[in-house]
């Protein structure tokens, strides 16, 4: 199935350019879901449709879909309550009653995951649009799976659960109680859920789209979400200047807009290519029904790009090193960091961090120094005599 993340600046159209594209795929004959996570029912008011906790179909061969956060996160709340009756009665702790049980911050993020995954295992879609939050909670959103599964490993390496046999005379030992088997069955659910939704962020059939208006404020926003993407291995498939107003070439309080505009559409051009950039028009009116998202003339859903590819270049017969090359479009030299632990790397750009596993060659060789050019973070490894193997 292919996947469609939308994402941008805020208040630059991100849900009416999401609802438009789905729009157009379905009148084409695409099997296609929209899926928001907003709490106001922004795509509905755009598809002239209200959407809920279930899809609805907005038009022929359309659904749409905004999942119920608060309801999910009272359900699992509930469960995790049963579960844990015991340990509460114990502590004296008082038990929750449905009615006051509100989502925490996170909960709608943690929908949009969980319903993003439910949509593509469906096989009932050819098409999944995903209307993303702005680019720094999106950036976030898109990194927690990855980041959820690794504190759940530590917290509770699945190897423990092996000895579970001894966890009886290991809490005699110890003196302290050990995890509780449901711990570890709850742990490795959620590690399968997560993982699910990893695989349909990484899959190459999987693409984003970033929405902003072209001026100034839109191309801070560019520049962070290309940098932060890259970091997890993503490249936005298209920028979709959004709101592009007319050259009228007789209204004077428009024509300073109307520069301001034209000069940021042809940086982003000359930075991203022309082919990279397409322009939505300001319609003069907020977009309201199926319509007026046809008059935006959004892009066509086409084949997903080539995935981002983080190679090793050899060169030990010419310099006696391995180079790791990580695209890293945007990234600042100075606000670059790297971290070596054990056979994970730590790269940080900015506000953006990730954790990556080192490829098996280079677990095996330890940093002799790293360089960004042109875009690109290329980081150089010597082989380890102690661990490299030896021929002959």
């Amino acid at each position: 199935m292919r996947t469609i993340l939308i994402t941008g600046s805020g208040g630059s159209g991100r849900t009416t350019v999401a609802a438009a594209t789905a729009l157009d795929a379905a009148r084409k004959g695409t099997r296609t879901l929209v899926l928001s996570a907003d709490r106001t029912d922004t795509l509905g008011a755009v598809l002239g449709v209200p959407t809920g906790a279930t899809p609805v179909e907005a038009a022929p061969g359309l659904s749409a879909w905004r999942p119920d956060a608060a309801a999910r996160f009272r359900d699992d709340l509930l469960a995790f309550q049963d579960r844990t009756a015991g340990v509460l009665d114990l502590l004296g702790a008082a038990r929750l009653d449905a009615e006051e049980v509100t989502p925490l911050p996170g909960a709608e993020e943690l929908a949009l995951l969980r319903a993003l995954r439910d949509a593509a295992l469906s096989e009932v879609y050819d098409l999944l649009v995903v209307d993303l939050p702005p680019v720094p909670q999106a950036l976030v959103l898109l990194a927690l799976p990855e980041e959820l599964r690794r504190y759940l490993r530590r917290v509770l390496p699945p190897e423990r659960q092996a000895a579970r046999a001894l966890r009886p005379v290991l809490g005699r030992l110890a003196g302290v109680p050990m995890p509780a088997e449901w711990l570890y069955e709850a742990a490795a659910r959620w590690d399968v859920e997560l993982a699910a939704v990893e695989a349909v962020v990484a899959d190459r059939a999987t693409s984003v789209r970033l929405v902003a208006e072209p001026g100034p404020a839109g191309a801070d926003t560019l520049r962070a979400a290309v940098t932060g993407l890259a970091l997890r291995a993503l490249r936005p498939e298209l920028l979709i200047a959004n709101r592009v107003l007319p050259d009228t070439g007789h209204d004077a309080w428009l024509a300073g807009a109307v520069a301001q505009q034209r000069k940021a559409l042809e940086e982003w051009q000359g930075t991203y290519g022309v082919q990279g950039v397409h322009g939505v028009p300001h319609l003069g009116r907020d977009p309201r029904g199926a319509d007026d998202l046809a008059d935006l003339a959004v892009p066509a859903v086409n084949e997903a790009p080539a995935p981002v590819e983080w190679p090793v270049a050899d060169r030990l017969a010419e310099d006696g090193v391995l180079v790791w090359h990580i695209p890293l479009p945007g990234a600042i030299r100075d606000e670059l960091d790297l971290v070596r632990r054990g056979d994970e790397l730590v790269v940080s750009a900015g506000p953006f961090r990730r954790i990556v596993p080192l490829p098996s060659a280079l677990r095996r060789c330890t940093v002799a120094g790293a360089a960004l050019r042109e875009g690109e973070l290329r980081i150089r490894f010597v082989p380890d005599p102690e661990l490299w193997p030896r021929l002959g």
